[in-house]
């Protein structure tokens, strides 16, 4: 589940735990802007440059992003489906199934409970990410 900013505000952060989120997330940025590029839109880009590593601006852009992706999965997901036989429209369906509690398992792992503001934007960046990568593999599919 991705946090929205409202949600966010809701929390307690203590203020050293803040600079050491806002640091480490710094780092976390540059790793994250490398694939941008391909997955992620120039709006969601621009927004997170806008931002200016506030957090509960960022978590704004990713929301905004994510609706966008998740939006772009469903479409292609439905494609696919319309394109696959009965027996194979099945297997994708578990396989979706499959992806969507592994997806989420996975990035609530990043939601480290003592992990600050940080561990907020790894884990819907995480939700993010895995969900861009599934738009584009399932874009993919309906090319072959």
């Amino acid at each position: 589940m991705v946090m929205t900013s409202s949600a966010y505000l809701a929390c307690s952060v203590s203020k050293s735990t803040l600079y050491t989120g806002v640091a480490a997330l710094v780092l976390c940025c540059a790793s994250v802007a490398y694939g941008t590029e391909v997955l992620y839109s120039a709006r969601y880009s621009t927004c997170m440059d806008r931002s200016g590593g506030v957090t509960y601006e960022m978590l704004d852009c990713i929301n905004a992003e994510m609706k966008s992706q998740d939006a772009a999965l469903n479409a292609n997901y439905k494609v696919l489906t319309n394109q696959l036989t009965p027996s194979r429209r099945k297997q994708l369906l578990e396989a979706q199934r499959a992806w969507i509690r592994f997806r989420d398992s996975n990035c609530q792992f990043y939601a480290d409970p003592d992990g600050g503001s940080l561990a907020t934007i790894e884990a819907n960046s995480c939700v993010l990410s895995m969900t861009a990568s599934r738009a584009q593999e399932l874009n993919q599919l309906l090319q072959r």
